[in-house]
């Protein structure tokens, strides 16, 4: 489903990523782990077009990423692909509905079409009775999972996730950690998560070890 093929990066003079070769199959959960620095996070966000390497080429169902225009990318990356941060980024302002709204959205979804699928969401993760509260109202925990829920909306093919459940106390990490494992099952979607947590890792389908910029 997603290959990545020598996909090397540096930061000035510091080469983060050696020459990183991946398949990645739908419907897997994968881990990627390694020491601080290692590349994980960079390897994430050139997984999920967020960034660019500075050479090698990602594919996504064999079409060629490098080869999508600013627009294209932009347009694919909100259809295909919902993205969990360690700190759920949801707007202040908004309710945990309209959070969960946003790309949705931006893929031009109607509001009737969004808000149902939205709803369906949050009611899935036992949160019916919070959809009107705004995030300072909400727990670590809530808040992480209508992050998820906004990441789901658009029903992507692959979730990305940067240590969702870093910033998280022991109950709600281990419940996070539980609900990854139920949507794998349950939706048949891909999760690539970069994680910490060792107990995580060993329950993935697969873990990818980056030491040094390379795949150990």
């Amino acid at each position: 489903m997603i290959k990545a093929e020598n996909i090397k990066k540096s930061f000035g003079k510091l080469e983060v990523l050696k020459g990183i070769n991946l398949n990645i199959p739908a419907g897997k959960l994968y881990s990627i782990v390694g020491a601080s620095g290692a590349g994980k996070t960079t390897l994430l966000q050139i997984l999920g077009t967020l960034s660019k390497p500075d050479s090698g080429e990602i594919f996504f169902n064999d079409k060629k990423i490098s080869a999508f225009s600013e627009k294209e990318l932009a347009a694919f990356r909100n259809k295909e692909i919902g993205f969990v941060f360690q700190f759920h980024h949801l707007l202040p302002e908004f309710t945990a509905l309209e959070n969960v709204c946003i790309p949705a959205f931006i893929a031009k979804t109607s509001k009737l079409e969004a808000e149902k699928r939205a709803k369906e969401l949050i009611d899935y993760l036992g949160l019916a009775d919070r959809m009107e509260h705004k995030p300072a109202e909400l727990s670590g925990g809530e808040k992480q999972r209508i992050a998820m829920a906004r990441a789901l909306v658009n029903s992507p093919s692959v979730v990305m996730a940067d240590e969702p459940s870093g910033n998280l106390d022991s109950a709600n990490r281990d419940e996070l950690h539980e609900l990854l494992f139920k949507l794998r099952d349950d939706f048949g979607q891909t999760f690539i998560i970069v994680t910490h947590d060792d107990h995580f890792a060993e329950r993935s389908d697969q873990i990818i070890h980056i030491k040094d910029g390379i795949i150990e």
